[in-house]
C-alpha cells in the first residue's frame, strides 16, 4: 500500500462541514480560528451558521476551504498519520497541498487565497461569467462543443475531472449556447454550476497577471513532499516555477485525470486520501481508477478507516 494525498477546492463547501471532526479535535477550530483572525471574520461561524449564499461566494469559499484541507492534515498527523508519496490538490485545493508539503506557511496562504478570490470575483461582471459540467461526452467532443458554440466569446474546457465528466467556462452566453451544443451531441446531462466566477479559462488571464505580483511578494520554500501541480501534473523543482503554475492555474485548465494518472504512475500510489470536507474527489478517483483505493476524513471513524491504510503501507 502506497498512499498519495489529495485536497478538494471549490465545490465541496457545506454548511455544517467538518462539525464532527471538531467536536473530537481541537485542531480544526484551531486552524480556522487562526485563519479567521488574519481575514478579519469568523470561518468556523459562517460554515456553520452562515447562508448557503455566504459559503457559495468565492472570497468565502477558497478562504473556508483552504482551512478545510489544513485542518484535516494537522489532525492527521497529530493523530499519526503517515507521510504521503506525493500531494496534489483540485484548483484552490493545490494550495492546501503545498501548505502540507512545507512549501507555503499556512498564514501566508491564507492572504494569498483571499487575494486570489477577490482578483477572480473582480475580473468578471457578476452575471457575465458562467460554468457547467457536462456528462457524458469524451474530452474531444467537449473540446469541439466549446470551438463550435464560442462565436468570438470564450468558452473552453476547463476541468477533466473524470471519463464523461468535464467542466466548461466562459462567458455566459457561450456557455449556454455550449450546452445546446454538447446536447445536440449526446451528453447524458449539462449542469450549470452554481458559481460566482468562470474559473480556469481565459477571462481569468486578467487576475493571473495580478496575482502573479502577489505570488513573488509571498514566501515560499522547496517542497518537502512532491506535489503535482493542476496544469500538467507535473511537480516544479524551484520557488519560481511554482510561482509560475500557481499563476497558470487561473485561467488553464486542471488535469485531474491526469494527476491521479500521475500519483499513480510516477510515485506508484495504489490509495488516495482525501483531506477536506466532503468526498467529492473519492467520487471522481472511482470513476477514474476502482483500483485506487480512495477515502476521505469526515469524522472520528473515516479518520481510523484511513490511518488503517497507513498500517497496511508499513506491513
Amino acid at each position: 500500500m502506497t498512499i498519495a494525498g489529495i485536497f478538494p477546492g471549490q465545490g465541496s463547501q457545506s454548511l455544517g462541514m467538518l462539525s464532527a471532526l471538531s467536536a473530537d479535535f481541537v485542531e480544526v477550530r484551531d486552524t480556522f480560528q487562526e485563519a479567521s483572525e488574519i481575514l478579519g471574520r469568523d470561518l468556523w461561524l459562517m460554515s456553520q451558521e452562515g447562508t448557503e449564499a455566504a459559503i457559495n461566494s468565492t472570497e468565502n469559499t477558497q478562504p473556508l476551504m483552504l482551512a478545510a484541507g489544513v485542518a484535516v492534515w494537522r489532525v492527521w498527523l497529530k493523530q499519526g498519520g503517515c507521510q504521503p508519496v506525493a500531494l496534489a490538490g483540485h484548483s484552490l485545493g493545490e494550495y492546501s497541498a503545498l501548505v502540507a508539503a512545507g512549501a507555503l506557511a499556512f498564514t501566508d496562504a491564507v492572504s494569498l487565497v483571499a487575494e486570489r478570490a477577490r482578483l477572480m470575483q473582480s475580473a468578471v461582471t457578476d452575471g457575465e461569467g458562467a460554468m457547467a459540467a457536462i456528462l457524458g461526452l469524451d474530452d474531444a467532443q467537449i473540446v469541439a462543443a466549446c470551438a463550435q458554440a464560442a462565436q468570438g466569446d470564450v468558452v473552453e474546457a476547463v476541468n477533466f475531472n473524470s471519463p464523461g465528466q468535464v467542466v466548461i467556462a466562459g462567458s455566459a452566453a457561450a456557455i449556454d449556447r455550449a450546452i445546446q451544443v454538447a446536447t445536440e451531441m449526446g451528453a447524458k446531462k449539462a449542469i450549470k454550476l452554481s458559481v460566482s466566477v468562470p474559473s480556469h479559462c481565459a477571462l481569468m488571464k486578467p487576475a493571473a497577471e495580478k496575482l502573479a505580483v502577489r505570488l513573488v511578494a509571498t514566501p515560499f520554500s522547496p517542497a518537502q513532499i512532491p506535489v503535482l501541480h493542476n496544469v500538467d501534473a507535473a511537480t516544479r523543482d524551484t520557488v519560481d516555477s511554482t510561482r509560475a503554475a500557481l499563476e497558470q492555474q487561473l485561467y488553464r485548465p486542471v488535469r485531474w485525470v491526469d494527476t491521479i494518472l500521475g500519483l499513480q504512475g510516477q510515485y506508484a500510489a495504489t490509495a488516495a486520501v482525501e483531506f477536506g470536507p466532503g468526498k467529492v474527489l473519492v467520487g471522481l478517483n472511482k470513476r477514474i481508477d476502482r483500483k485506487l483505493t480512495s477515502v476521505c476524513i469526515l469524522d472520528s471513524k473515516t479518520l481510523e478507516e484511513a490511518l488503517k491504510l497507513c498500517e497496511e503501507a508499513a506491513a
